[in-house]
């Protein structure tokens, strides 16, 4: 495994994290274990989850996620031995069973805090993130801003930065990062940090992968030249870059299969993106899932990439990807793949 820090930071992660939106959906309690001890024996150090996982997000199972890493964490007392991120559910219609106080205000935000603490059975965490933005610009599936005249959004990104300082100061949050987020809303919150002469966002965890490489545009710049870490999510665009759905297959209890309105990234643009990313990787002796990956990991503003898997031979082949190293001959070809279909899957 290969290390680097969060940003700004005196915190050592490892280059992939483990994602965990699986678990209490498509991964039993057992199976959210087994995968966590066999990532943590294999120098996964890195593990991330979320208030309203599991996903899809349903009622029924909402926290199930949390409480299975909670559990995990109480049976083998080593939550030193690990580094642990978890999200705020921001405003949402859909998500109204989540908290009553949907939302980033100080009271709604200090209430997720106690009840995700509550259900990982953990003290602090070591990065709180805001799930989605609290205003109309990017959610899944849907990346940017388009205007709405009557939207009723106040900016309170100040008082947000200052509720997030105060739990830094009271030990329950080591620091904060953003996710979901545009150039725009990442440059807010900076700006008011620095002005209010508080904690700064050290992450952002966003989208990327060879068919939705948006983050380029705006944010890789600020990213890097801010000292702010890319946690890279969906990068195997929910799967298609394993290469398991090619030529129209279905595997039965693959992800796409069994929730087929999670269709972010499959567009015909993209089946054609995969077919040529699968031959680029085939010619050069490495399978597609491998090949996707270390693109990846070898981004400069990438802090850590973040897997998820179902099986654990999934979870054994998206880590040895960080033992595969990139010729300039492949980049250069996948570059010119991505020009001629850039980002399919936005």
């Amino acid at each position: 495994m290969e290390y680097t820090l969060i940003p700004n930071t005196s915190i050592k992660v490892s280059k992939i994290c483990l994602g965990t939106m699986t678990f209490g959906q498509q991964n039993s309690e057992i199976e959210a274990h087994e995968q966590l001890d066999y990532a943590l024996a294999h120098g996964v150090n890195f593990i991330d989850t979320a208030e309203m996982y599991a996903v899809p997000g349903r009622q029924e199972t909402q926290g199930s996620t949390e409480r299975f890493i909670g559990s995990w964490i109480a049976q083998r007392k080593n939550r030193d031995q690990f580094v642990l991120a978890t999200k705020i559910a921001g405003p949402n219609p859909y998500f109204h069973y989540i908290r009553p106080n949907l939302g980033f205000s100080k009271e709604a935000i200090h209430d997720a805090v106690h009840k995700s603490l509550e259900r990982l059975q953990t003290d602090y965490f070591d990065l709180y993130q805001l799930h989605w933005p609290d205003r109309n610009a990017n959610f899944f599936g849907k990346l940017g801003y388009k205007h709405v005249e009557q939207e009723q959004w106040e900016d309170r990104i100040g008082e947000i930065v200052y509720t997030l300082d105060q739990l830094m100061q009271e030990g329950k949050i080591r620091h904060y990062g953003l996710s979901n987020e545009t150039p725009w809303g990442l440059m807010r919150h900076l700006n008011e940090s620095d002005r209010l002469n508080l904690t700064r966002a050290k992450t952002i965890q966003n989208p990327y992968s060879l068919l939705n490489r948006t983050f380029e545009v705006g944010l890789a710049e600020i990213a890097l030249r801010e000292h702010v870490g890319l946690l890279a999510y969906s990068p195997l665009a929910f799967g298609l870059l394993s290469g398991k759905y090619r030529n129209g297959q279905k595997p039965g209890q693959a992800r796409l299969t069994l929730f087929p309105q999670m269709n972010r990234y499959s567009k015909p643009q993209s089946a054609a993106a995969v077919e040529q990313y699968a031959d680029l990787a085939a010619a050069h002796g490495m399978s597609l899932t491998q090949m996707a990956l270390a693109f990846i990991h070898e981004q400069p503003f990438v802090t850590t990439t973040i897997i998820g898997a179902t099986t654990m031979d999934q979870l054994k082949e998206n880590l040895t990807s960080i033992e595969l190293k990139l010729s300039d001959v492949v980049k250069k070809e996948i570059d010119a793949i991505h020009e001629l279909i850039p980002n399919p899957a936005p």
